[in-house]
């Protein structure tokens, strides 16, 4: 692989917030259910389900691809997954927690076969401009010194959502089962969906030492102070 596109790193970026949305969603409910002073949190339980669902493909290319080569592993499953689009629909069994997990699959799906749309045709074709050009390749990743960050510029959707985040004092709240909505102490209320995002690529973060009820504050992470600075 090209020394300027490293394959293995480019996945593991995309990934990576997919895997950390997965771990914050499964804290989450395991820190619900050790409050007893209120009843399961169902959406936190849908959540969970719906980033583990995301998060499964890429966990399995990247465990994969330690005994195989990444661009067979990366095509196989996006094989594997579009039969599986193409065979499987939710809704074929009497029980809706089996639909509801069948549907998550297929977004999980969905998910993957998105975000790495042409990424093997993008590495060779960087393969074959390094040959041509001479450039020296470059080893898969086995330790050494991490990639580093890249500092996405984000829409100006994303980054007025952001800016409400730092500015506007964001809560999420849960006034009643499955009703999650987004609530601020001064200023322009941004879009639930859009706050739900930007917490899953990593670029802010919600209080779970507090309940929905109670409302979880919003707070950007680093990597989301250092987009609104870019």
């Amino acid at each position: 692989m090209s020394a300027v596109f490293d394959l293995h790193r480019v996945f593991e970026s995309i990934a990576a917030p997919k895997l950390r949305a997965e771990e914050a969603a499964r804290t989450r409910l395991a820190d619900s259910l050790t409050n007893f002073a209120y009843g399961v949190d169902t959406s936190l339980v849908r959540e969970a389900m719906l980033k583990a669902a995301i998060a499964l493909p890429y966990r399995a290319v990247i465990e994969n691809a330690k005994n195989h080569d990444i661009r067979e592993v990366i095509d196989s499953m996006r094989k594997r997954l579009t039969r599986q689009l193409l065979t499987r629909s939710p809704g074929g069994s009497t029980c809706q927690i089996t639909n509801e997990a069948a549907r998550m699959e297929i977004e999980g799906a969905q998910n993957f076969l998105a975000n790495t749309e042409g990424l093997l045709e993008q590495a060779a074709e960087a393969e074959e401009a390094a040959r041509e050009t001479g450039a020296p390749e470059a080893d898969a990743p086995a330790g050494g010194e991490p990639a580093p960050v890249n500092v996405p510029k984000g829409t100006p959707a994303q980054r007025r959502t952001l800016e409400a985040i730092r500015d506007n004092g964001v809560k999420l709240t849960e006034a009643r089962v499955g009703h999650v909505r987004v609530s601020v102490a001064q200023g322009e209320k941004p879009r639930k969906d859009m706050v739900e995002w930007v917490i899953e690529q990593g670029w802010a973060k919600r209080d779970t030492s507090s309940s929905l009820y109670e409302g979880q504050a919003v707070t950007l992470t680093d990597l989301g102070v250092a987009i609104l600075a870019a």
